[in-house]
């Protein structure tokens, strides 16, 4: 299967030994992720090379591992030729792989950014407008519950009012939260 090697310099050998395998499992990592069956990044570290918090992007990944072998092995295999100095060539190689790294970081990273949190907090409701749901009691005497659009989302809420009762189905505005399950409305 690999005759063609037999005669060939060592360096060359190493960079075909990196590039063949390498490529079969980028490729079924990237059968798998256009299938569906790639949940995360790659296999799971023993540390965490995660440096920004936000992102669930590991920065050590056995997926960035193949990619930097690809591009290392690659570029050493295909700049064989041009580069006579051998030490040159195999930093070269380096570099190559550590741009492949970095350009598969960057398009994580930017993949990241797409993403959209849907999840409402009761803050987001601060100086909203919505209904009365349930009939809130006058001057904090009982809760009542209110529907509020929040992040596109029809929500509930409970809440209480200083003022007079006000009946389910009337216009309200949120004027202060006071814990996290609890709003102070007014009547509009």
């Amino acid at each position: 299967m690999f005759e063609f090697l037999n005669n060939t310099d060592p360096a060359l050998k190493m960079f075909w030994y990196v590039a063949l395998p390498t490529s079969i499992i980028f490729l079924i990592q990237l059968v798998l992720t256009f299938a569906g069956a790639d949940a995360n990044d790659g296999a799971d570290a023993d540390f965490n090379g995660d440096f920004d918090s936000e992102t669930p992007f590991q920065l050590f990944s056995f997926r960035n591992l193949i990619n930097f072998l690809l591009g290392f092995s690659w570029g050493g295999i295909s700049l064989w030729n041009t580069i006579e100095n051998k030490s040159l060539l195999v930093l070269v190689a380096f570099l190559i792989g550590a741009f492949f790294f970095f350009v598969f970081l960057l398009i994580m990273r930017q993949l990241a950014k797409l993403q959209e949190d849907n999840t409402s907090k009761i803050q987001d409701t601060l100086n909203r407008t919505g209904s009365v749901y349930i009939n809130i009691p006058g001057s904090k005497s009982g809760i009542g519950k209110i529907q509020i659009s929040v992040k596109g989302a029809q929500r509930e809420y409970n809440a209480i009012t200083l003022g007079e009762s006000i009946s389910s189905g009337s216009a309200i505005r949120v004027v202060e939260i006071l814990d996290d399950s609890l709003c102070l409305v007014e009547n509009l």
